[in-house]
């Protein structure tokens, strides 16, 4: 007997629960910059928030590699329980009647481990949000000056956040809807994004400064990376959604031939269930190959790209450390990508090019942020005194 999708009773347990794990974080931040201004504070938390928040990502591909997505097929506790192991009989009866199905007892753990490591990152970003404003507020009522605070990118990091739980939740309550299982992978890269720009703008190194710290002749170069790598995320995010990656077991070549029997239109049908086409039909094999074939198409062209990016990072002086954490992911990428296909999926492998993918994503965001200065009425004196007619 399925339960309701969504119960919300055990909703306060599990934000306790994400409130208990950020408060260790949160609690450890403040401690380490007890000494620090509220500026090196809050970049703190938001650097923390921002490595949390790509543990988040790592695990969320953990879930979905080990088909632990519908561990609890409820939204948000299991079963109406805000642990599995209040929902220990009816995860045991769906165990016994399906021993390799969808909901098992490690499933079930692996899925909420999931939504707790979640709610706790909500939290901390909360938290940074509060902050942000709190500074600006506090600065208001102090002596003019500028403040490293940025309180509606903030909120709209938070926002963000929001609309991830939200997806998160179709995510199950649809049953591995390919779609939107994708759209919550991109969401998870656009909240690294978020933050990576975040932790940017708040460097002591943009304060007072009057131009940013990457060049702005290499604003065009790392648009151009960025709008390629979101391309080449969003096929790899449909080859995983949809179970595509052993559709090539060799490489180069796929299926012997370089140009194996492939069926876009029905591969690339966006609306539509897991493993059926959009009449409901079976989904074919030659529509899962060209999922996979253009991924790997994209990615050379990625790959072409990026690497023209890093040769072009490695010229500057000061962006030899971008430079070479680029390269270094853009190489973990191609060795994990590979090792996906010729040694059938592994585990580790697989989860390293989810991450690596994120990591990208970031960097280029954070390069592309620190080209120019944050927003100016962001940072502008603020007075405590009205202006005199």
């Amino acid at each position: 007997m399925q339960p309701p999708l969504y119960d919300w009773s055990p909703l306060l347990s599990l934000l306790f629960v994400g409130v208990a794990l950020a408060a260790l974080p949160l609690a450890w931040v403040l401690w380490r910059q007890r000494s620090a201004p509220a500026t090196g504070r809050l970049q703190a938390l938001t650097l923390l928030t921002l490595f949390l928040t790509f543990d988040l990502v790592l695990f969320g591909a953990f879930t979905r590699l080990t088909d632990s997505g519908l561990g609890c097929p409820d939204w948000p506790g299991c079963y109406g329980h805000a642990t599995p192991l209040g929902a220990h009989a009816p995860i045991a009866s769906a165990q016994l009647a399906s021993p390799d199905g969808p909901v098992t007892h490690a499933k079930a753990w692996i899925e909420m481990v999931h939504r707790y490591l979640a709610s706790s990152v909500g939290f901390l970003i909360l938290v940074v949000a509060l902050s942000s404003w709190a500074l600006v507020w506090h600065q208001r009522r102090a002596k003019p000056g500028r403040v490293q605070a940025y309180p509606w990118w903030a909120t709209t990091t938070l926002v963000w956040v929001c609309i991830q739980g939200a997806f998160g939740a179709l995510t199950v309550t649809m049953k591995l809807f390919p779609a939107i299982v994708s759209v919550h992978l991109m969401g998870g890269y656009v909240l690294l994004a978020l933050l990576a720009v975040l932790a940017v703008w708040q460097s002591p190194s943009l304060a007072g400064r009057s131009s940013g710290i990457v060049p702005s002749k290499l604003r065009g170069a790392l648009v151009l990376g960025l709008l390629v790598l979101i391309v080449q995320v969003a096929s790899g995010a449909w080859v995983s959604t949809n179970y595509a990656v052993l559709a090539c077991a060799e490489f180069p070549q796929c299926q012997g031939s370089w140009w194996p029997q492939m069926d876009f239109s029905q591969g690339f049908v966006l609306w539509r269930p897991l493993g059926l086409a959009a009449d409901g039909s079976p989904l074919s094999f030659q529509a899962l190959t060209a999922i996979h074939f253009l991924h790997r198409l994209l990615a050379g062209l990625t790959f072409i790209v990026l690497i023209s990016l890093v040769w072009r990072l490695y010229r500057e002086p000061a962006l030899l450390r971008p430079a070479r954490w680029l390269g270094f992911l853009l190489g973990l990428q191609a060795v994990t990508g590979l090792s996906n296909v010729v040694l059938d999926w592994p585990l580790l492998a697989a989860v390293l090019h989810t991450g690596g993918a994120g990591a990208m994503g970031a960097l280029l965001a954070g390069l592309l942020a620190a080209t120019r200065n944050p927003p100016l009425a962001q940072v502008l004196p603020y007075s405590s005194e009205r202006p005199k007619p």
